[in-house]
């Protein structure tokens, strides 16, 4: 008998799910001020990304901090210097799917960095004194939560010898396939 002959019952579960999404890509613009003028500049880069993810009103914020370091020259183009700058950030993630019915007390939220923070461009002010630099990043947030889902109970319960539901039809859709084709690496 095929699964849509039976007169099926369903029944709400508890369970953890996904019960909300989010992604976000934001260039954020950071000035740093090096002890020297800077003439030019020779290199930047963005290391030391730390993050953690809280729930916040209707998204997830992401909180961080990363060093900024830029290789400058100064003195007309005589000497080097590096300079360095921790700089910390808030970046609030909305929630573009959200479960409505998930148990508020029981959420945990987890954010990932699909593109760490990254320099795309160093310039010298127009004082002359800083370095404008543009940074871009890209944060993919999750929220796990309880929530309700419905399930489909079968009348008389599970049968464990392999002939509980059927799947196909009757005439034996599934015996002509070849077992030895199954990936062994499943």
């Amino acid at each position: 008998m095929a699964i849509a002959d039976k007169q099926l019952q369903c029944r709400e579960i508890i369970t953890k799910a996904v019960c909300g999404k989010g992604r976000k890509f934001s260039t954020v613009t950071h000035t740093v001020t090096p002890p020297h003028h800077p003439t030019s500049i020779l290199g930047a880069w963005v290391i030391n990304h730390q993050y953690e993810a809280v729930r916040s009103g209707d998204g997830i914020e992401v909180i961080g901090t990363y060093d900024i370091n830029i290789w400058y020259s100064y003195n007309k183009n005589s000497e080097t210097d590096v300079a360095k700058e921790t700089l910390s950030y808030v970046e609030h993630v909305p929630l573009s799917y959200l479960d409505p019915k998930h148990r508020a007390s029981t959420e945990e939220v987890t954010a990932e960095s699909t593109q760490e923070p990254n320099c795309v461009e160093a310039n010298i002010s127009a004082s002359g004194s800083s370095v404008v630099i543009r940074v871009e990043r890209e944060f993919v947030v999750e929220m796990i939560a309880e929530t309700k889902v419905c399930v489909a109970v079968c009348q008389g319960g599970c049968d464990h010898d392999g002939k509980g539901l059927e799947y196909g039809d009757e005439d034996g859709e599934y015996e002509d396939l070849d077992p030895e084709l199954l990936d062994d690496e499943l």
